[in-house]
């Protein structure tokens, strides 16, 4: 799934619990850039926990946009991708 700020893709691993890997283009930006980057997403991924679905391996790949991104758009980008992909729990 995608969306203008992330790209994710998603496959069962088998465990009981989610795990994370990102990629984050040199074409972002310089190192600081890219490391913010990466730390909003993996903070957005561990908060987001308790509301995904569990056993599933995930990448991010993060687009140019996100680097003008704050917190707030790429939780938001976040969460649509894992809606798209079925991975949210649903609210019953």
């Amino acid at each position: 799934a995608a969306n203008g700020y992330l790209v994710l893709y998603c496959h069962k691993n088998g465990s009981r619990q989610n795990r994370i890997g990102l990629t984050v283009s040199a074409k972002l930006g310089h190192a600081v850039v890219r490391n913010r980057v990466r730390r909003r997403i993996r903070e957005i991924f561990r908060l987001s926990q308790g509301k995904m679905k569990q056993g599933y391996d995930c990448i991010v790949v993060a687009r140019t946009r996100a680097a003008h991104a704050d917190y707030w758009e790429l939780k938001r980008a976040f969460e649509k991708t894992c809606k798209k992909l079925d991975l949210w729990e649903t609210q019953a």
